[in-house]
């Protein structure tokens, strides 16, 4: 968190320096030496009040770091909210301080934090991935419990939490005993002193008849004395923070959950960012396509494009665009293939026979999808959101994979950035349900960059 610090200064240092020499840069007075004291005492005032802006919304505490587009999201909305407060204060105060000072300053600075803190993730990710910089956790519960809050612990993709312990009902430390291959260090009643003992930075309470809330309560207490974070589990999964509430009621903490909304002023936004987004792409790939589009009809015979009914939004139907990647009559020989192979929803054949050398190529760099952003600019597609599927494919939903159609299907989607062609169906649904119940247009900006870097790495595609 020092390092970000650090960091988050040198940014908004560079970019306030940035926009004053920009503004002065052409005035012969400056070169001179000549600075406007007024710029000057704006300049080291806008740093430190921008400083101190983000540290009220809390974008070093580590329960923000790396979690999701939570840490973007608390830069960003810190930073404009400045700049409006900023521009209103000079207007009412009437200060000489020119438009074109902010209107670089404070984008710059934006993009650099945000673009420092890429590059601190990817750092971070990267020791995490080799077990440091983990936040210790104790595990408090009854052992089935526990087993499944290892597990979620485990497959969390951040991976800023490390299980250390385990205390269950009657446990005793130096026997041996494990839960999934996590230590038992203590029961419940010494939760707060094994804690202490493993180091835990902090205590993850889930499922237990014997943890009542006077138990929990006394943890808490106990805590407080080595600034330990209690953390409670809850039976609620895959609900994203914006959704969460808590209203205390006589004492008692009750946990809101917002409905998912699925129409709005948020997603009219989203469609016209959708539009603009994919007209911009398809005049800027215009060349890209022309030249796939020449590889694909020169190297293997049949139409440039292939066409294949899939299932949209509500349920309704619409004819898909990609780019052929297959021999012509791919579709005649799809029972056999599936014979070869395992047949099920969202399968796809690692060495399917029918794909030709180019097709090959394009589906490493997922450039065979490129001309479904002219589904995005009818209408039948978005930018981002869970992969069409063909009616045979939709017939196998079960309640959850049905809640996919509740928005219009995607170029990209979270399930295509966290592992692609490689996850298991029933991960693939959890993710693209999750992104359904839980978007956001931040979130879908994110989505996008971690698709291009998946897409040129080639990862997971097949």
């Amino acid at each position: 968190m020092r390092v970000l610090r650090v960091g988050d200064a040198l940014a908004i240092t560079v970019a306030v320096v940035a926009a004053y020499l920009v503004r002065f840069g052409a005035d012969d007075r400056a070169v001179a030496g000549s600075f406007s004291p007024t710029y000057l005492a704006v300049s080291v005032i806008l740093v430190v009040v921008w400083f101190v802006a983000l540290a009220s919304a809390h974008v070093w505490d580590r329960r923000v770091l790396t979690l999701g587009s939570g840490e973007y999201t608390a830069v960003f909305t810190a930073t404009w909210r400045l700049f409006a407060v900023v521009a209103i204060v000079l207007y009412l105060a009437k200060l000489d301080v020119g438009r074109a000072f902010l209107a670089i300053a404070f984008p710059l600075g934006l993009a650099l934090l945000l673009l420092e803190r890429v590059v601190s993730r990817r750092w971070l990710r990267a020791r995490r991935n080799r077990g440091e910089c983990r936040t210790p956790v104790l595990v408090v519960g009854q052992r089935e419990h526990a087993e499944g809050l290892i597990r979620e612990v485990a497959a969390d993709t951040s991976r800023s939490l490390g299980v250390v312990g385990v205390c269950v009902p009657g446990g005793v430390p130096g026997r041996g005993e494990q839960v999934l291959g996590v230590p038992v260090v203590g029961n419940l009643a010494s939760a707060a002193h094994a804690a202490s003992d493993v180091g835990a930075q902090a205590v993850a309470v889930t499922g237990s008849d014997e943890l009542t809330a006077a138990v929990v309560r006394q943890l808490g207490w106990d805590l407080e004395q080595t600034d330990t974070d209690l953390l409670v589990a809850g039976a609620l999964t895959d609900i994203a923070g914006p959704r969460i509430h808590v209203t205390p009621v006589a004492g008692l903490p009750l946990m809101q959950v917002d409905p998912p909304r699925f129409a709005g002023p948020r997603y009219v936004v989203k469609s016209v960012a959708d539009w603009c987004g994919a007209l911009v792409l398809t005049v800027l790939l215009t060349p890209v396509l022309l030249v796939i589009a020449v590889a694909v009809v020169t190297t293997s015979r049949g139409p440039v494009f292939y066409q294949q009914a899939r299932i949209g939004r509500s349920g309704t139907t619409f004819r898909m665009l990609k780019f052929r990647t297959m021999v012509a009559d791919a579709d005649a020989h799809v029972d056999e293939v599936m014979a070869e192979g395992r047949s099920g929803l969202f399968y796809k054949r690692r060495d399917d026979p029918r794909v030709t050398r180019t097709g090959r190529f394009l589906r490493r760099y997922s450039l065979d999808e490129l001309p479904q952003l002219l589904n995005v600019l009818r209408g039948d597609m978005s930018l981002v959101g869970p992969r069409p599927q063909v009616a045979s494919e939709v017939a196998l939903y079960d309640r959850a994979a049905h809640r996919r159609l509740l928005v219009k299907p995607g170029l990209t989607g979270l399930w295509q950035v966290s592992g692609r062609s490689e996850l298991s169906p029933d991960e693939s649904i959890r993710k693209d349900v999750y992104y359904v119940e839980n978007w956001t247009l931040f979130g879908d900006l994110v989505i996008l960059m971690r698709t291009a870097r998946a897409v040129v790495a080639g990862q997971g595609a097949y």
